[in-house]
């Protein structure tokens, strides 16, 4: 995918976020943004998968732990979901390792326990060059 196409991609993301939070507001569970995300991505005609399993692999072995990562959009960017009170340095670290251990370019958290959602959207990239 283009650097053209996951800049479009990330505007779609942030407009479906921002539409999932006006229509339900903050203060919710993780799970039910999650379920709004994906639907809302759906009639944008964006492919998205929840809960994808991220296998744990060290030295060249898979081991029985696995990532999960909350939403996968289009095969390319992965979305982590929060309702907390802010985004602490262990979220950020979470979404930069799930984007180095899956070979991703591009991620994302977005934390719905905010007043304005475009407050709680943050942007990360691994070896993205715009």
């Amino acid at each position: 995918m283009t650097n053209v196409e996951l800049n479009r991609l990330s505007k779609e993301i942030l407009d479906a976020s921002i539409e999932v939070h006006r229509e339900m507001g903050p203060g919710l569970l993780e799970s039910v943004y999650e379920e709004c995300l994906l639907e809302e991505l759906k009639l944008r005609n964006i492919k998205a998968t929840n809960q994808v399993e991220l296998p744990l692999i060290y030295k060249g072995k898979k081991l029985k732990k696995e990532f999960r990562l909350d939403v996968l959009v289009e095969n390319e960017i992965i979305i982590e979901l929060k309702t907390v009170d802010s985004i602490i340095p262990v979220h950020e670290a979470q979404i930069i390792s799930y984007l180095r251990l899956s070979d991703k370019k591009l991620g994302f958290i977005v934390n719905f326990n905010v007043a304005l959602l475009k407050q709680g959207f943050k942007r990360f990239v691994n070896n993205f060059w715009e």
